[in-house]
Order: structure tokens, then sequence, then C-alpha cells
């Protein structure tokens, strides 16, 4: 007799183990399901075995190739273009298939007595015979009733409660005359539940029940699963084992290592090639594949660990499924119903709550908590906030079931009842996790004053006069326009403190989220007036009699990404000439280079219609990039420069607030002023509280971050920069080109290296121990200078990324460009060596194979 091997499915509630794999492919006890039903086949004497194969089908293929070397003749049919269901791909073999034959699930684990059941079927003269068997809760199976002659009568596939008539269900093994296969379409999609055995029903064709004695688990879902794995381990179905029981209740493989001293609890399976460390503890029904390294005082209770997966020291994995080839590193802890797919690493200290799913080839950062499904993007964060808000993949990391949790964790950390204030970017994608954020802030019972679509610095503006304890604003990040960046403001409109984005963070990944009744839940409300506000203040802080005067022609480039082209409305009432181009919004954020291309078009722009100079404003009216009269760009450090010295040269004694990396031009330029210079942490958050809390400060930031006006408001406003601009030049009677040619010559460059999370601490350490105190700055990173002059070299870990970025700094350009070839090989050095210490430190020791 022949048997037909459904292994077509593609096991979606099994995901993410079969992600790479076929459910038929998923081990139990170490060998796939397809073996084990291939070896019930073999126990019964069906030796010829057609497995139909739709997903994935060359990792079958590829297992059991002919079938010799498993004792059976493997044939395969390949669905090729569509699934043809469990009727149709039988039906597609029909030639194949002269005699009756058997048909088996490839998905389930059972040690039926398939010749009885054969031999019941020719008894009955049956044309098509249904393996059955009893379960507690038939809700997730086909019901079947027969008479007492064992004749089916009646039946329904997959019942609602209400609809139950049996606990005799239908098990997915048949035993079928090949005439029955010529009620089937040819090539059409068609399953033997729904379409074939109802049709058989209705034509009164001879169709039979058998009763089967013994185990049957159908592996559809992830609790399946592991109830599968703990009923064979304890020998509740007959299977065979694929390594000698060393004593009873030990299964054990060749050439492994179990040191001495650690405990086994049996029953225990642990396969070839592992590595089983010091004071290890392995409890009850925990399987282990082969080329398994678990390190010392890891303690395992009932976790399913599959072939070349890694278990660091002190590791804590409870009733959980790690993949294939997954690490999971020291200190972390996998619970209860976890899973987590293949080649995914599990950083230290990290924690896998209960029954999350892990896609494979993810990463989990050291120190995170996962509450939650990784399935899209690459990493679980430790962290939601970087350096600047917290900023993701658009739709993929930054979701709306995220957003709902997360204005869920900040509104839990204000007052019931509390005001927040929400704005966001014109794009659709922005208001879609807006909208998702104020709902998460409705259901703790805050109170939204929504701002809709309005450039940032308005927002700021706005927050202080709403009465609220603090405002989040949406939009596409400026620096990448595939990711959504999220920033937090306080009362004040100033981005919040650390201490407060731990606050958030902990109600998030703790999930310790404020629960409102109805009559408790938050109300929105539409400030109106906005634009006149902001107005009211952006002309408060201007010399506007000296704007008048200056019959300043000026170009502005929006490049199709700022919210509310208001900037023109405002100069227009102090009688400038403004062109304004590419102001319409553009739903897809522009790349780097349509956003060069823009630039070059503004200069030609700006040359043509002889304007005093042109502005290309972007991260929704923060950041900016000037260009002169005659089309030539200021940006980066120059930008800084000029800003620096427009505002020093009108407020001598003055003081500015730049970060830690800025150019050394910055001193320069305030030394001719008798001003100060502050030097702060390279983050939006530092500067802006640096900008409020020294006195007599006038500008604060960055040509790459924005420009603070702390007179306006606490937040970078290039829009307000334009028009500073504009009085500055006119009072002043400079152009930007003179400026130019004024500014200090100071060579600044930088480099980035990539640089692990866990060799970053290191890294610094090394440096400071290495350098003497006198010549160290230690705002931000360290920064190794020298005291006669103003060269420095700054490595600066990034906040988000694992990298690292050199920063040199000097009047002589050779010493700028030798200083980074040396302390990018210095780090790239380090870095290798503590990676390499790492890998050594990982390897198991090679040891003899010993008995336990």
């Amino acid at each position: 007799m022949r048997a037909v091997l459904m292994a077509g499915g593609s096991g979606t509630r099994l995901r993410p183990l079969t992600c790479d794999l076929p459910k038929p492919m998923v081990p139990i006890l170490n060998r796939p399901i397809a073996e084990h039903i291939i070896n019930l086949l073999k126990r019964h004497g069906i030796m010829e075995v057609i497995a139909t194969l739709h997903y994935l089908p060359d990792v079958m293929r590829d297992y059991f190739q002919d079938g010799s070397d498993f004792g059976v003749q493997m044939t395969y049919a390949v669905e090729e273009d569509q699934p043809l269901g469990t009727a149709g791909c039988v039906k597609n073999i029909a030639e194949l298939l002269d005699d009756t034959f058997l048909v088996i699930s490839g998905d389930s684990i059972t040690d039926f007595d398939l010749s009885a059941a054969i031999e019941f079927h020719k008894s009955k003269q049956s044309k098509a015979t249904i393996v059955l068997t009893r379960v507690p809760n038939p809700i997730e199976f086909g019901v079947v009733i027969t008479d007492e002659e064992m004749r089916i009568r009646r039946f329904l596939e997959k019942p609602s409660t209400s609809e139950i008539f049996s606990d005799t269900v239908n098990t997915g093994t048949y035993i079928l005359d090949p005439s029955v296969l010529d009620y089937l379409p040819v090539n059409q999609e068609s399953d033997f539940s729904k379409d074939l055995f109802p049709l058989l029903l209705k034509k009164d064709i001879p169709m039979y029940g058998y009763v089967a004695e013994g185990y049957w688990c159908d592996v559809g879902h992830l609790d399946a699963y592991r109830e599968a794995q703990y009923d064979a381990l304890a020998q509740k179905v007959k299977l065979e084992f694929a390594y000698e029981e060393r004593v009873p209740g030990l299964w054990v493989g060749q050439n492994t290592h179990i040191d001495p001293t650690a405990k086994l609890e049996t029953p225990v399976v642990i396969g070839s090639n592992c590595r089983i460390g010091p004071r290890v503890q392995i409890d009850a029904g925990t399987v282990i594949g082969d080329n398994v390294t678990v390190g010392a005082d890891a303690d395992l209770k009932r976790p399913i660990l599959w072939n070349g997966a890694i278990v660091g020291e002190e590791a804590h994995l409870r009733a959980c499924v790690i993949a294939r080839g997954t690490r999971v590193d020291r200190r972390a802890h996998v619970l209860e119903g976890a899973v987590v797919g293949a080649l995914s690493t599990v950083g230290e200290e990290a924690q896998i709550s209960p029954c999350v799913r892990v896609w494979p080839s993810k990463k989990i950062e050291s120190g995170a908590t996962l509450n939650i499904n990784l399935i899209w993007g690459t990493t679980a964060q430790r962290n939601l906030f970087g350096q600047r808000g917290v900023q993701g993949l658009a739709n993929v990391d930054i979701t709306p079931e995220f957003a709902v949790k997360f204005g869920a964790a900040y509104g839990s950390t204000l007052k019931p009842g509390s005001q927040v204030a929400v704005s966001r970017d014109q794009r659709s994608i922005s208001r879609m996790v807006s909208r998702s954020l104020i709902a998460g802030l409705m259901s703790v019972g805050v109170h939204v004053q929504n701002l809709e679509a309005t450039a940032i610095p308005l927002a700021r503006t706005i927050v202080p006069t709403l009465s609220v304890a603090g405002g989040i604003h949406v939009r596409v990040h400026p620096d990448r326009p595939d990711y959504i960046l999220i920033e937090i403001f306080d009362s004040q409109g100033i981005n919040i403190s650390k201490g407060k984005e731990k606050k958030i963070e902990g109600a998030y990944f703790k999930e310790d989220l404020r629960r409102a009744q109805i009559h408790e839940i938050g109300n929105v409300n539409y400030p109106t007036q906005v634009i006149d506000i902001y107005s009211t203040a952006f002309e408060k802080k201007l010399n506007s009699e000296a704007i008048r005067n200056s019959g300043s022609k000026l170009v502005i480039d929006y490049s199709y990404s700022v919210s509310g082209a208001v900037l023109p409305l405002l100069l227009a009432k102090f009688g400038c000439d403004a062109v304004v181009l590419n102001a319409s919004l553009n739903q897809v954020a522009l790349s780097a280079n349509e956003r060069e291309g823009l630039l070059t078009q503004l200069g030609h722009v700006v040359e043509a219609l002889k304007g005093n100079f042109g502005a290309q404003i972007s991260a929704n009216g923060e950041q900016l990039i000037l260009v002169d009269e005659a089309g030539m760009p200021f940006r980066g450090e120059m930008l800084t420069s000029l800003m620096v010295s427009v505002m020093l040269t009108a407020n001598p004694r003055g003081t500015v607030v730049v970060p830690v990396h800025a150019s050394s031009g910055v001193e320069q330029i305030a030394r001719r002023h008798d001003s100060k210079v502050i030097r702060t942490k390279a983050s939006p958050t530092a500067l802006m509280e640096a900008s409020q809390s020294y006195p007599n400060v006038v500008l604060g930031g960055s040509g790459d971050m924005g420009f603070i006006f702390p007179q306006l408001h606490p937040g970078f406003d290039a829009m307000f920069c334009v028009a500073k601009l504009i009085e500055m030049l006119t009072v002043q009677e400079r152009s930007l080109a003179q400026i130019r040619g004024e500014l200090p010559r100071v060579s600044h460059k930088s480099y980035t290296v990539r640089c692990p999370w866990t060799v970053k601490g290191a890294l610094m350490r090394h440096l400071v121990e290495t350098h003497s105190s006198d010549n160290l700055e230690l705002i931000d990173g360290v920064k190794i200078i020298n005291p006669l002059n103003d060269n420095w070299v700054l490595i600066l870990p990034d906040a988000g990324e694992p990298l690292v970025h050199i920063y040199a700094n000097s009047d002589d350009r050779e010493w700028v460009d030798e200083t980074l070839r040396k302390y990018r090989s210095y780090v790239q050095e380090f870095v290798e060596n503590q990676q390499g210490a790492e890998l050594s430190r990982a390897e198991p020791p090679v040891v003899e194979q010993s008995a336990c």
C-alpha cells in the first residue's frame, strides 16, 4: 500500500517557527514531525510514501531525499503555482494511486494502529474510511457522527460551541479507494472535509469511520507543539528516540559533555555534540537539540532548544521555544510560552515576557524588556527614547498599536485629567500615528489639545499658553525619510528630561498603564488662533523697523516638507519680498539626493533674482540651509559660525550655547566679541535646557540641529532664524558673502565607526585611562584637547545606534587628517580585540565524550 503524506502547509499558527520551515519539518524530540510519521508508516508495512509539497518544498526533499536512509521509498509532488487543498493535491497525483491508499496529515503526532484501520476499511468494503478519535474539546476539529455500523451519517468541519453534536473528530488520516478521486475537479482547489466527503455522503457512497485507540495531537499551534513535546518526552505516545537512553528517562546523543556539577531531573533529552556547563539546572521536560551550548549556572525549566542554540551563563528559560541557531546571552530571561525564531539574539539581561513571539533573525538588545511580538524591523531596543525622542521605521517599528500603548504610557505618568497638546506634520503617516497616540492618552483619562498639522516651532510657542502638562509632536524624521520621530516636550516646550523619559519607559515596558472608567475618558479639543499667537510672539522679538527698511529679497525653499508655509505671511507684514519654492506637501519624504537637487535649484534662483539670500527649510520648520547671493550654500559648521558671528556682533559679551562637537571657530568668534561659549551634550534636550538656564544666552544650537532663540521659545526655529538674519544683515550692513570671508579658517572633520553596544563602555573607559586627565573633557563622550591651542579630537558614542563618531578639529588640516586616521584605527582595533575576547570566552571547551 502507498501512503500520501500531506506536507504542503505553511503553518501560520506556528509562526515564527515555520517562517523558514514547513510545518512537517518542525522537530519533536529533535526529529521532524514527518520523520515520526514515516516511522509509523514503516511499523505498519507501508514503504512507499508520496509527499505533496507546496511551502518551502526543498527543505523536506533535501532532508529525506529518496527515503533510503529512512527505510522507505520517497516520491515528491510539488504544487507549483497555487495550493490545491487537501483533496486537490491528492487528485493531482491520481495516476500514481492505482490501488487503495492511505492519506495522512504531515502535522500530527500519533501512534494509531494503522494496520487495524486498514483491515477495518477492507472488511467494510468502504470507498472512504476516516480515522477518528475522541477529544474533550472538538471545536478545533471536524466532528463526525456514525451509526451502529460505523457508517458516517453526518459531520461538520470545526463547529461552533452550539453546533457540537459529538466528541468524535476527524484526525486527517484517510483510507481511500482510488475511485473517489473521480469526484474531484482537475487542477482546482478542493478539500476532503469541505468538498469530497459531503459529496460522497450526498451520493450515498459507502464511507465509514474508524475510531482509533492511542495518542493523537494535531500540532496546529504553539501550545499544541509544546504539549506534543512534553507528551512525547513522558512517553505518552510511542515515538522512537534519536539517542541512547543513558539512565531511565535521560536520552543523550554522542559526543555530548555534561559537567559533573550540573543537576538534571528526568525525563530530559539532550542531543549530540552538546556542552552543558557547571552548575546548570535542567528540569524535567527539557528538550535540547544537537550542537547546543549551555553556559554555567543556567536554569532551564522545560524549554525546547533547537539545534545550534547557545545559552549564556545564568540565563533563565521557562517553558519556551528557542529555535535554530539562536543565542540567549548571559542572565537573559525567556519566560513561559515565549517563542524566539531562528538565528535571533537575546542580549544580556534582556527579558522576553510570557507568550511573546520573536520572528527569525531579530535582536533584542541587552537589558531590553520585550512585551509585544517582534515581527517587523530587526531590533527590540532596551530603551524607547534615543538621543532625539522616539524613532523607528514608519508603520514597522512605529505602528498604530505601538503608538496607542506609548500614548497610554506617557499619559499614565501624568495626573488623571491632565491636558496634553498633540501636533504633527501634514503627512498621512504622521496623522495615523498622532491619532493612535491620542487614543492612548484618552484611554488613561488625559485630555488632548489637538493642534493637528502644525510646524513644530509653532507648537512649542503655543504649549506654554494652553495650561497643558506637556506636548507631543509627530513627524517624518528629518534625516531618515522612512522613519517616524515622536518628541515629547514639557509645559514650557522643552524636550523632556532623561528622568521623565525613563519614567515613561518604565510604564511602557512594565505595562503599568492606568485604565480610566467610561466617565473619565479624555476629551479632544481643537485650539484656534495658533498662527496668530505665534505671529504675535514672532513680531515682538524682531526689530520690525529694520526689516521694513531692508528692502530684502529672499527665496524660501520648503522642499515639499514643512507644515504650513507661515514664513512668507509673516515676512509680508514687514514688506519683505519672499519668493516661495516647493511649498506643496509631498507625502513621500525626499531622499538626500533629491534635497541636494532642490538646494542647487535654490542657489540658481537666488542668483537669477539677485536675492539677498535663500533658505531651504526642513525638519518641519526646525532646520535650514542658507544660500548666499552667489548661490553658495552655508551649512553645518560654517552655518554655525555664521549665526554665532551675526548674533555676537549684535550682542557683544553675550553667550552662545553649542553642542560639544561644534568647531573651535565658535570660540574664535566669541573671543572677538568678549563673549562666552557654553558647550553641552550632543542632544537637542541638552541644548534647549542650557539655552534656558544660562544667563544672557542669545543663540543656541548648531547648523546640523537648528538654532534656538531663547527669548522666543525654547526650541529650534528656522523661520525666526530667517527673519532675525534679515534684521542682523540690515543693521550690520553686511552680506552673507562678506561674512563668509570673515569667518575663522578651521578644519573640522568627522568619521563614523561601527561599535557594538557591549563595547562602547569599555572603549570610553580605556580612552579615559590611557590619556592624561589634564587633557580630557568629558561633557559628552571623551574629548582629548591640547590646552595650548584649539586642537582636539572627540570620540562620541551614538545614542541610538551601535556607532562611534570621531571628530577632529584644528587650524591645521594635516593634523586633522592624521588624527582622524590615528583614532579611527585605534577604535577599530579596540573593537576587534574586544569582540575576539568575547568569542574566545563563548567557545565551549574541547572535551572527549563523557558519560553522565
